[in-house]
């Protein structure tokens, strides 16, 4: 089991910088595939980022490359999502996922989800 609890959502203007956490409990953090996922309001949950059990390899949705930034320090049990540059339409609940295999929208474990709104 892995539970997990994400931190550093908030309310910013466009342009600004958001850096969201995901703290998991359990010994066994490093075994698992990290990602983040979001959900905006009438809209389905979509894939945001993802990142290896080692951290060596990363994945993100076209809509966030090169301004979003996923990283993992697995001695202190954590994910975070860096957000630069953000955008109306990145406003949505952000939740964390772990999975032992692959991140997908089907992964085993989620977080409760943490508001992040974007102020045109």
């Amino acid at each position: 089991q892995v539970q997990l609890v994400e931190s550093g959502g908030g309310l910013v203007q466009a342009g600004g910088s958001l850096r969201l956490s995901c703290a998991a409990s359990g010994r066994t953090f490093s075994s698992y595939a990290m990602g983040w996922f979001r959900q905006a309001p009438g809209k389905e949950r979509e894939y945001v980022a993802a990142m290896g059990r080692s951290g060596g390899s990363t994945y993100y949705a076209d809509s966030v490359k090169g301004r979003f930034t996923i990283s993992r320090d697995n001695a202190k049990n954590t994910v975070y999502l860096q957000m630069n540059n953000l955008k109306p339409e990145d406003t949505a609940v952000y939740y964390c996922a772990a999975d032992p295999r692959i991140i997908s929208a089907s992964s085993d474990y989620w977080g409760q989800g943490t508001q992040v709104t974007v102020s045109s």
